[in-house]
């Protein structure tokens, strides 16, 4: 007699053979000077639609892109090899982190990546307050690599070659910091700054850089794409 939970992982293909399914697993990757129970919301979202979730811990403020991007992702694909398919779902530095990695590793098994927030052509933020005292401290080597200049890390990263939907927020909680980028921004990184060549779409919400992950909205938004590829529109 088998349980339900051996049911749940299980397809009949005819009247006398099971084989197990393995079902989609997405990883999460917070953002800068965040951590993993920043993306819980999201997490717990993505479990009720019966995705397998690895919501990364790393520290974000400790070392440079290049080798974050190893640490943080390898394990957590070790973690799920077994997934049909493997999506990623960043926030703001997260999405870097991706970029960083694939531009270096392949994933056999990769489906799509929803990125919130990313700097994809850095933030002006960083450009204006990079050599303020504390500045460093708060956000470590990682920070000082995400100005907006030629040798910033995202714009030496180039386009997109993988399924790709980013949300871009339009509200900003931090007026100071938005005078200091040009444009319709989310308080750290302007819309413009979010989109990158070769992106499958792109969508413009009413939230902010440092809780969008946790809005009921771009929760939604993001199963829509992990789904069917777009973001859903209103007729």
């Amino acid at each position: 007699m088998r349980s339900k939970a051996d049911l749940v992982v299980l397809v009949l293909l005819s009247s006398s053979l099971w084989v197990p399914v393995m079902a989609d697993n997405v990883i999460l990757l917070h953002g800068l000077a965040r951590s993993e129970k920043s993306m819980l919301a999201l997490q717990r979202a993505l479990q009720q639609k019966g995705y397998c979730v690895t919501n990364v811990a790393y520290d974000s403020r400790h070392g440079d892109i290049e080798t974050m991007a190893v640490d943080a992702i390898e394990p957590a694909l070790a973690a799920c090899a077994d997934a049909e398919r493997i999506h990623f779902v960043t926030h703001s530095l997260g999405g870097i982190l991706v970029r960083q990695f694939l531009a270096h590793h392949e994933i056999d098994n990769l489906g799509r990546v929803v990125m919130l927030g990313p700097p994809n052509k850095g933030s002006e933020v960083v450009d204006k307050l990079r050599d303020v005292p504390g500045f460093h401290f708060i956000n470590g080597d990682v920070g000082l690599q995400l100005g907006t200049g030629a040798a910033s890390l995202p714009n030496q990263l180039g386009r997109a070659n993988f399924d790709l939907g980013i949300i871009a927020g339009t509200r900003s909680v931090n007026l100071i910091l938005s005078t200091m980028i040009p444009g319709i921004n989310d308080g750290k990184v302007s819309v413009e700054s979010t989109r990158l060549e070769g992106m499958q779409d792109h969508i413009e919400m009413e939230v902010t850089h440092p809780f969008m992950m946790n809005n009921d909205a771009v929760i939604e938004q993001v199963v829509h794409y992990l789904t069917t590829g777009s973001f859903k529109r209103s007729n």
